[in-house]
């Protein structure tokens, strides 16, 4: 399945002007990365992958439309879902972008 590009548009808008962004295929989606590190991407599953701090792992699961990613069988602490329907709303898709950009802006750049 192709990831979904008008999300991946309304992540652009929303993203433009980010120091170091850069976009990058991966995980069968379209990532934003900033200095390198993976923030947020328009999953090939539909709905948002996102990055943030693993020490935030249950809290925003807690939160609605969100699921924990799992890879090869294993859920990946620092990583999450955000399902279609949470990022109808403008504000929550700038929400969860934010997020990531600002848990990729503290990590070390690649």
């Amino acid at each position: 399945m192709a990831y979904d590009e008008r999300l991946a548009d309304r992540l652009r808008d929303h993203l433009r002007g980010e120091p170091g962004l850069s976009e990058q295929r991966m995980f069968g989606g379209l990532a934003f990365l900033v200095h390198g590190n993976m923030a947020v991407a328009a999953s090939a599953d539909g709905g948002l992958l996102l990055r943030h701090d693993p020490a935030r792992t249950d809290e925003l699961l807690a939160e609605p439309h969100t699921d924990p990613f799992v890879m090869r069988g294993r859920r990946m602490a620092g990583w999450m879902r955000v399902l279609p329907e949470g990022t109808s709303a403008e504000e929550d898709l700038e929400r969860w972008a934010d997020l990531g950009v600002g848990y990729a802006r503290s990590l070390p750049p690649k």
